[in-house]
């Protein structure tokens, strides 16, 4: 099982890398969760330099995709020979999109007919590329899931860890990052918002 975060120059590192911990939260053998970026190295938009661990054509292959956020993702949608390189299919994996993640899977034609959350910055640019967006944390549809807010990014790898092990999975990395003293609270506010979105389907390697 290989999840892929994409992660472009001016990323957001509380949308890459809080995902990437909560995802790594799963202990087997075949599970495996990367960075993946366009070059070597990308750096945040805070000055966080990081290596990827993946190429955009591996996250390509793999079984998910979280889209992460950044600042300069209307830069990535604009650049069409870095947008050629993305091949997703929700056919075959289960996509993601974090905050203005949700702007690249737009503009990939992903979210023909479906509403989608993002964060308020984003809103608009997601508006005027067709979609509706939703004033909540997480929407998912079949295979394709957004979420708006960088907190909101454990529920989008709570769903990821619920669609390709169990609920039972999901829940259990969410508590172990919750804050000490809110840890039910938090659990369950989380699935509330992540339950009715879950399909017993998985998706197909």
């Amino acid at each position: 099982m290989h999840i892929a975060i994409l992660t472009f120059e001016g990323y957001n590192e509380l949308d890459s890398l809080i995902a990437l911990g909560v995802l790594n939260r799963i202990k087997k053998p075949d599970w495996r969760v990367s960075i993946a970026g366009p070059t070597q190295r990308v750096r945040s938009m805070n000055g966080v330099v990081i290596e990827s661990m993946a190429t955009l054509e591996e996250a390509n292959a793999a079984d998910a995709v979280l889209v992460g956020s950044g600042s300069r993702t209307r830069e990535v949608v604009a650049d069409r020979a870095l947008m050629a390189r993305l091949q997703l299919d929700p056919s075959r994996q289960l996509l993601a999109g974090q905050c203005s993640g949700t702007l690249v899977l737009a503009k990939l034609g992903l979210l023909d007919g479906v509403p989608a959350c993002t964060d308020l910055t984003t809103k608009p640019w997601v508006q005027a590329a067709g979609v509706d967006v939703l004033n909540q944390p997480l929407f998912a549809k079949d295979n394709i899931a957004t979420a708006g807010g960088c907190l909101a990014s454990p529920y989008l790898a709570a769903w990821m860890i619920a669609r390709l092990e169990s609920v039972e999975a999901a829940e259990e990395a969410l508590y172990y990052v919750a804050p000490v003293g809110e840890k039910e609270e938090y659990v369950a506010r989380a699935m509330r918002n992540i339950t009715p979105y879950l399909r017993e389907a998985t998706v197909s390697a």
